[in-house]
């Protein structure tokens, strides 16, 4: 007996709230583990940076600064001054499926020395360095390429437009020179082997042209030798 469409449509609602309450289930789960890893990598940057690192949202999706800076002095807040002469803070809005599938939405903030066009050239570093991070936790590798950027550029005028500017373009310079400096060596290198052994080579060809020409002089002087090697065998015989 076939049943009455009231009851199909019951058995079905019910199949659908099973499925839908299942599925909460599991992305409920999920996102306890996201937030559980999350929390834990907070702990770890915690633990690395102290005070250089701060939780400006402890609500999902959470927002962390990092302070960085080239020259760490220990905490001495002059020395530090004087010895940096750039410094930012990386902001990290955390979202909730982050790390498994997305990637943290970052952004700096200028703290000392830097122009709005070196801001831009480290948040595209730091979006590099996440991407190359995606389905771990990334935070920390981000913080590292910028505080190595900050080391290798810690130099008075790069707030100036003009001075970074100028920076870029000596190092591209730099860069363009020692590229073609190494194709020019490579290319010498490639040329000096190529005439080498051609001459190994012609010479070889010239040996079996030539072969060892034999005069009366020279075959005469061989058999002398020859002679005397044979007499001296039969005398120690």
């Amino acid at each position: 007996q076939t049943p009455p469409e009231d009851e199909k449509t019951a058995t079905a609602l019910a199949i659908a709230f099973t499925i839908d309450h299942h599925q909460l289930q599991i992305q409920i789960t999920m996102s306890d583990q996201h937030r559980e890893e999350q929390e834990m990598e907070a702990e770890a940057l915690e633990a690395i940076f102290d005070t250089a690192f701060e939780i400006r949202s402890s609500d999902q999706p959470f927002v962390w600064a990092v302070k960085l800076i080239p020259v760490d002095c220990g905490g001495d807040a002059d020395e530090e001054e004087a010895a940096n002469h750039v410094m930012v803070k990386l902001i990290a809005t955390i979202p909730l499926e982050y790390p498994e599938s997305t990637l943290p939405e970052l952004d700096i903030e200028i703290i000392k020395g830097l122009s709005m066009d070196t801001k831009k050239e480290l948040l595209t570093l730091a979006n590099e360095e996440a991407e190359a991070n995606a389905g771990m936790p990334a935070i920390f590798a981000v913080c590292e390429a910028v505080r190595t950027w900050l080391a290798d550029n810690n130099v008075k005028g790069l707030d100036d437009a003009s001075m970074h500017a100028q920076m870029m373009r000596k190092a591209k310079d730099a860069e363009r020179q020692k590229a073609q400096a190494a194709q020019q060596f490579e290319s010498q290198k490639k040329k000096e082997e190529m005439t080498q052994a051609e001459k190994e080579e012609l010479a070889v060809r010239k040996r079996r042209e030539e072969g060892t020409p034999v005069t009366d002089a020279s075959f005469t002087e061989w058999w002398s030798k020859f002679c005397a090697e044979i007499e001296e065998k039969k005398e120690e015989a």
